[in-house]
C-alpha cells in the first residue's frame, strides 16, 4: 500500500535485467517443468520499486525468515515494476517451473483471478501478501486497511485542530488497481465526511505516482484557489512528497498526511512540511507471510497463523484464512518511540546534516 519514500530510481532496463538474472541464476534449482513440483522453492513476486519499502524491507525480511525456518529452501524473486503483464509472466514461469508456493503482492488484484485458479489446479498454493489478490488464495497477510484509512482521516482532523469543522479538504487517493486503495479511501471518508466541512477535490492516482500526485495537486490549486482548501489527504508518503512540492511552489502551507513511514516522509514531518504518517510494522507482516509459506510448502496446518477470515473485494472468494495487523499514527512527537525504537531507521538515518536541527528540536539524538 504500500511505502517508504526516498524513491529508488531504477531504470526499466535495469529492473528487467535484474529480473532476468534472478530467473537465469536460479533456473536449475531443482525445478521441474509442468506437474513435477519443487518442494524446496518459494516464489516471491512484489509489485513495484517506486516505493522503497519493497526492496529495502519486505524482500530481505521475507527471504531471511524463509532461510531461518527452512535452511535448504530457496526463494525465486521477481519485481513487476508496476506492470501487470510482466507479473503474469513471472507468475506463470514459477508455475511452469513446478514451484508449489508463491507469495504474491499483486500489481492489479482483479487480473490475478485466472492465474490463481490455474495455479490451484496444479496444486500451487498462493499467499496474498499486503494486497488481497482475486482467486482461490490459500492465505492473506496484511493490515486492517479500512482502519488505516480511518487513522489517516483522524490524523488530518487532529492536524487541522479547532478549524477542522470549517475546513475544506483535498483527497489524493491511491492506485485504482491496488485493492487496499479503496479501503484506505473508505476509511478516510468515514472520518472526513463528518469531521471536516467538505471534501472539495478528489482524485485517484494510477501507480501511486508522486509525479501524477504533484500534477493533480497543482490542478486542485488552480481550480480551488490558494485559499480554497485547508488540508490535504494523501494516501501515502510518496505522493505526499509530490503534493508538498506543488504546495510549496504556490506558497501554500496546509497540513498534509501520508502513510508508510518512509524516510523522506519522516524527515518532512520533522521539518513541519508533512503533518503525520501511518506506521505499519512491516517485519511482523513479512515474517508471518514467510512462516505461512514454509508451512504450506511442508504441508503443515496454518490455522494458528491465520486467526481471521476475509472475503475478496468482488465477494466471489470467501473464508480466506488471514492475519491482519494494526497500524498507528506517527507525528513529530512519537518518531523516537515508534520508528527509532523499533529500529526501522536509526536516528542517524533520519538526522542527516540537513535535518540535524529539526531532529534536535524534536528531541531525537
Amino acid at each position: 500500500m504500500n511505502a517508504m519514500t526516498r524513491r529508488i530510481v531504477i531504470g526499466t532496463a535495469a529492473v528487467t535485467m535484474a529480473a532476468s538474472l534472478a530467473a537465469c541464476g536460479k533456473a536449475g534449482d531443482g525445478d521441474t517443468a509442468g506437474g513435477g513440483g519443487d518442494s524446496k522453492t518459494i516464489g516471491l513476486l512484489l509489485p513495484e520499486n517506486k516505493t522503497t519499502r519493497y526492496e529495502t524491507f519486505d524482500r530481505p525480511i521475507i527471504e531471511a525468515k524463509i532461510k531461518e525456518l527452512c535452511g535448504d529452501c530457496k526463494v525465486k524473486y521477481n519485481n513487476a515494476a508496476q506492470d501487470t503483464e510482466t507479473q503474469k509472466k513471472q507468475f506463470d514461469a514459477l508455475v511452469t517451473q513446478g514451484v508449489k508456493v508463491i507469495i504474491l503482492d499483486s500489481v492489479d488484484y482483479k487480473a490475478t483471478k485466472s492465474w490463481v485458479q490455474q495455479a490451484e489446479k496444479k496444486g500451487v498454493k498462493v499467499v496474498a501478501y499486503d494486497r488481497l489478490a482475486e482467486g482461490p488464495i490459500a492465505a492473506y497477510v496484511s493490515y486492517d486497511n479500512e482502519k488505516i484509512g480511518r487513522l489517516q482521516g483522524e490524523g488530518l482532523v487532529k492536524a487541522l485542530g479547532a478549524k477542522a469543522k470549517d475546513s475544506n479538504v483535498v483527497m489524493i487517493n491511491g492506485s485504482p488497481t491496488d485493492p487496499n486503495a479503496p479501503l484506505f479511501k473508505k476509511g478516510a471518508h468515514s472520518v472526513l465526511d463528518t469531521g471536516v466541512k467538505k471534501v472539495v477535490y478528489e482524485q485517484d492516482i494510477p501507480d501511486w505516482s508522486p509525479d501524477e500526485a504533484n500534477k493533480k495537486m497543482g490542478a486542485a490549486i488552480d481550480s480551488l484557489g490558494k485559499d480554497g482548501f485547508q488540508g490535504v489527504y494523501s494516501a501515502n508518503d510518496g505522493m505526499a512528497g509530490g503534493i508538498i512540492t506543488a504546495l510549496k511552489k504556490q506558497g501554500v502551507k496546509v497540513p498534509v498526511g501520508g502513510q508508510d513511514a518512509e524516510l523522506a516522509g519522516l524527515q518532512r514531518i520533522l521539518t513541519g512540511d508533512q503533518a503525520f504518517t501511518i506506521y505499519k510494522q512491516i517485519k511482523p507482516e513479512a515474517e508471518t507471510t514467510a512462516e505461512i509459506a514454509v508451512k504450506l510448502l511442508k504441508g503443515e496446518d496454518i490455522a494458528s497463523l491465520t486467526p481471521t477470515k476475509v472475503t475478496s473485494l468482488t465477494g466471489e472468494f470467501k473464508d480466506i484464512p488471514a492475519k491482519l495487523y494494526d497500524a498507528q499514527i506517527v507525528t513529530k512527537e512519537n518518531i523516537a518511540s515508534t520508528i527509532i525504537a523499533d529500529k526501522v531507521y536509526k536516528a542517524a538515518d533520519i538526522c542527516t546534516a540537513e535535518y540535524k536541527a529539526a531532529c534536535a528540536a524534536a528531541g531525537i539524538k
